[in-house]
């Protein structure tokens, strides 16, 4: 690194991997029960991707100003040309700088995750058609998708696709999960044409929410999850088991999340819908060491 010498660095990485694994192990998701299976420099990498994806989330879901909101996502951007410049300035930056290294990750798929991030920190989100939200999806989740696929060794097109239709399927649970939460924070990621063509005129979050046909729209989205879940399961089937357990591990979480979507309906958007730690535990046992 420009500046530093070697026992410096060697303590600022160290400082950096305590704070990922920190910001990691703290943030009681289904990602940390399902990295945790992995090998010691995947789990550091797949850490280090996570830490940076929360990090962003975080500014995104701010309350604070958006053009804060922005300088401090643009201040990622140019972090992120750091760490493969081999110049990182931030912790995070410092844990990222290995895994890049070792696992040949693209600057593309970070810059990506940020954009996607930019269209949440907006004051006020509204999705057009299923196009806009396909590039929502591929932004936040596929390319968080194609990140791990390097680290797991699932590359070419088999890990693309992978990364496609599972990043799919998990962005859309997110959504229809978070609906009323999402709501509060005047965003809507149910298309405008969509809603349009199951008789939804409505555009405020809330009003949406109270629709009659609310209902029609979420199923076909939840159809479309369960599609691409019925695809990644598939496509996953064909790769070496122990290289993709952990996006087995998340895609049967995020399955069970939909399903139990499903048993609630959607009249009641602000009731929470999770897995505890025991069923959590139990699908890692089941699908990440079988």
């Amino acid at each position: 690194m420009k500046g530093m010498r070697g026992g410096k660095l060697a303590d600022a990485q160290r400082e950096a991997v305590a704070y990922v694994n920190s910001v990691v192990a703290g943030s009681g998701s289904s990602f940390y029960f399902a990295m945790r299976l992995l090998p010691r420099d995947k789990r550091a990498a797949m850490f280090a991707i996570y830490a940076f994806c929360r990090e962003v989330d975080d500014i995104a879901d701010d309350p604070g100003d958006e053009r804060d909101k922005r300088a401090r996502l643009s201040a990622w951007s140019d972090e992120i040309a750091r760490v493969f410049s081999g110049a990182p300035e931030f912790p995070i930056g410092y844990a990222l700088v290995d895994a890049v290294a070792r696992f040949g990750l693209s600057a593309d798929d970070f810059n990506s995750v940020i954009a996607g991030m930019e269209m949440d920190a907006a004051a006020r989100l509204r999705i057009a058609d299923m196009d806009e939200l396909f590039l929502y999806c591929d932004r936040v989740a596929c390319a968080v998708g194609r990140l791990s696929n390097r680290v797991f060794g699932v590359d070419g097109k088999a890990g693309s696709h992978i990364a496609e239709v599972l990043g799919q399927a998990l962005q859309l649970t997110n959504i229809l999960r978070d609906l009323g939460e999402d709501s509060l924070r005047d965003r809507l990621y149910l298309p405008r044409e969509l809603l349009s063509e199951c008789g939804i005129r409505e555009t405020e979050p809330a009003a949406v929410l109270a629709a009659p046909r609310l209902a029609d729209a979420c199923t076909r989205l939840a159809d479309l999850a369960e599609t691409r879940f019925d695809e990644a399961d598939r496509a996953l089937a064909k790769c070496e088991r122990d290289r993709v357990r952990p996006a087995i591990v998340m895609m049967e979480a995020y399955r069970r999340i939909l399903r139990r979507l499903l048993r609630r309906g959607w009249r009641d958007a602000l009731k929470p819908v999770h897995l505890t730690a025991a069923e959590k535990t139990w699908i890692v046992l089941r699908y990440g060491l079988v």
